[in-house]
């Protein structure tokens, strides 16, 4: 996230959400639940209204917020979906966009 502002945090939102479900081909009634965690300095906006807005009206979303790590990356939003699908784990895609990938290097982009 670039700044503390409603439209980006929806706008990054948004773009998690859908990468996540189609790097994972996950239906939307796939779907069981999420969380959205954000950093502490993230607080213009819901994360999980971006969702709502992308027609995920019947899905148990919460928000919550990280711990204020010092060092931590500033201006996070994390996302973790509970959903049906017959992928092992080992092939399920983890998604980091923008500086969050420097969160796992371990994992291929």
């Amino acid at each position: 996230m670039e700044r503390d502002e409603r439209q980006s945090i929806l706008d990054g939102a948004s773009e998690l959400v859908q990468e996540v479900m189609a790097r994972n081909r996950i239906e939307p009634d796939q779907l069981i639940s999420i969380v959205f965690t954000a950093t502490p300095d993230l607080t213009a906006e819901f994360p999980a209204y971006a969702a709502r807005q992308l027609g995920l009206t019947d899905v148990p979303l919460m928000c919550a917020s990280e711990i204020a790590v010092p060092g931590a990356l500033p201006r996070t939003l994390r996302l973790l979906a509970h959903f049906d699908t017959e992928l092992q784990r080992g092939d399920i895609r983890h998604v980091y966009l923008r500086g969050a990938a420097a969160l796992r290097t371990d994992l291929p982009r």
